[in-house]
């Protein structure tokens, strides 16, 4: 269906924005994560929302959402001011969200029948619908609102039997059951195949054309340009480009990634040059589905910096080198010895290590102290030969962290949870430049971290280098990469895109808008 076919009717109804937001913001522990956002979302246009990892995009969904119902600014629908103070409040405004990560929304051990109607038994209108068959009904009724034809022995079947993309599908019907004015999808195709992708596609035109508001968020730029009518950008916190279509991609691209180069960001003198002999080689592994295998050499004496938006690969890229995952193929060599580290201790010993992108999940340990999650890999370098922790090593090691990255905190013994998020950055990167790793990998290092300890641990990881290690960077920020490294690589979907030592932000733009 064309963008023309949707008529003169759905131009009409998109004059009058249905949710309008005016000046709004957020801060957590005074750290500003929104500012100033002003965004009008009518009825039958999709609007795209891009940004990079911590541009804010999820706060603002959450905003919208009713979690957040302490941010500044003013939310208006229909023109008129609104408190969306909790999600019931938001859904009961005709605002509704599918979430990126499916299984927070839906509820093992129940049935489909049931979780389709699920929010009907818990909001207090369930009432008859308790019993059985009535449940039944309705869940016929509600999967019909997108023609599913799910049989009434799938609708009994346990929720948990369906796959991902079935989940999902359940999930915004039961959404679209209560007729929205504004539908939220976050990355609604990131866990789906292309068949499964171009079903959700024409479901998003079919509701576009009846004249809901659509805020589509979306790394995936060929998604957006097929889809949307709008684009917003957001770098943090702050929307930084506005578009309609035709969409200008290195514009867009360049405002997400902050791509001005601006003064704060200084190659080293020494960078661009190639390193020595391969460190850590890849041949042949897949980062992607249908993608063509990747070859990759880290050299000694080379900082690589691999620039990627979500999705591209970078994280599967660095949980394979690290053990953490298992490349579905291909081979590894370690300093020409074949590496196959089936647990990320096997890396460790091996001399690799990682700062990962999640550093609450795969990194910090609560309730324990800045020395204890300093310490935790290399418990074998702080214990007797009894299996006793000395705790005068753990403290010392926990000292230094906190002295060379200028880790804010009462002393080493502080709980981690007591840190800032930038702190605790500093902490987990920290952990692994104590040693001088053979390869050191770093996901999104920078996340939460002010200009001057960003500027301490780039140099961190190029002395690691001098001292002939190879480290890969991975980040999405295009400066923060530039600042670093020297050799780029543009990753895009699991595959190179751009392989240079003399990288110019446009051209890494341009790759990375290959749309």
């Amino acid at each position: 269906m064309s963008r023309t076919d949707s008529g003169e009717a759905a131009e009409a109804a998109a004059s009058t924005p249905v949710v309008e937001l005016d000046g709004v913001g957020m801060s957590f522990g005074g750290r500003s994560v929104l500012e100033g956002v002003s965004l009008e979302l009518a009825a039958g246009r999709v609007v795209a929302l891009l940004g990079a990892n911590g541009a804010g995009k999820s706060t603002l969904i959450k905003v919208l959402s009713g979690m957040y119902p302490g941010h500044r600014g003013q939310i208006r629908i229909d023109g008129v001011a609104a408190r969306l103070h909790s999600p019931a409040a938001a859904r009961g405004l005709g605002i509704r969200t599918v979430h990126q990560h499916i299984g927070d929304t839906i509820v093992p051990g129940l049935s489909v029948a049931e979780n389709l109607v699920f929010e009907e038994l818990v909001g207090g209108r369930g009432g008859v619908l308790l019993n059985g068959s009535r449940i039944l009904a309705r869940a016929r009724e509600i999967q019909a609102v997108l023609d599913l034809d799910w049989d009434d022995r799938r609708l009994r079947s346990d929720v948990a039997e369906l796959g991902i993309s079935d989940q999902q599908l359940l999930i915004l019907a039961r959404a679209l059951a209560t007729r929205p004015r504004l539908l939220i999808l976050d990355e609604p195709t990131s866990a789906l195949s292309a068949a499964e992708a171009r079903r959700l596609f024409a479901i998003v035109e079919r509701l576009r054309d009846a004249g809901i508001a659509i805020l589509y968020v979306s790394h995936r730029l060929g998604e957006i340009d097929s889809l949307a009518d709008d684009l917003v950008v957001l770098h943090e916190g702050r929307i930084s480009d506005v578009q309609q279509r035709p969409f200008d991609w290195d514009a867009a691209l360049g405002a997400m990634l902050a791509t001005a180069h601006s003064a704060a960001t200084r190659r080293p003198e020494d960078a661009g040059a190639r390193g020595g002999e391969p460190v850590l080689s890849l041949r042949g592994v897949p980062l992607r589905a249908g993608r063509r295998p990747l070859d990759l050499d880290l050299r000694a004496g080379e900082v690589t910096g691999v620039v990627g938006l979500l999705g591209a690969g970078k994280t599967e890229l660095a949980r394979g080198v690290f053990g953490a995952d298992r490349f579905d193929g291909g081979s590894m060599l370690l300093d020409g010895k074949l590496f196959r580290p089936r647990h990320p201790v096997e890396a460790i010993r091996g001399g690799v290590h990682l700062v990962p992108e999640d550093r609450h999940a795969d990194a910090l340990v609560p309730g324990w102290s800045i020395a204890e999650n300093v310490t935790l890999p290399f418990l074998r370098t702080v214990s007797s030969r009894w299996g006793w922790i000395g705790h005068g090593r753990e403290a010392t090691a926990g000292r230094h962290v906190i002295d060379t990255l200028g880790v804010v905190a009462r002393d080493e013994g502080s709980r981690i949870e007591e840190l800032s998020g930038g702190n605790q950055q500093k902490v987990v990167v920290g952990r692994w430049l104590a040693r001088t790793p053979r390869v050191l990998v770093l996901d999104e290092p920078f996340r939460g971290v002010d200009l001057g300890a960003r500027r301490d641990i780039g140099r961190r990881a190029r002395a690691v280098s001098a001292e002939g290690g190879a480290v890969l960077l991975l980040s999405a920020d295009v400066d923060e990469v530039l600042e670093v490294a020297d050799r780029v690589i543009v990753l895009v979907d699991g595959e190179i895109r751009l392989d240079t030592y003399d990288p110019e932000p446009d051209r890494i733009v341009q790759a990375l808008a290959a749309v």
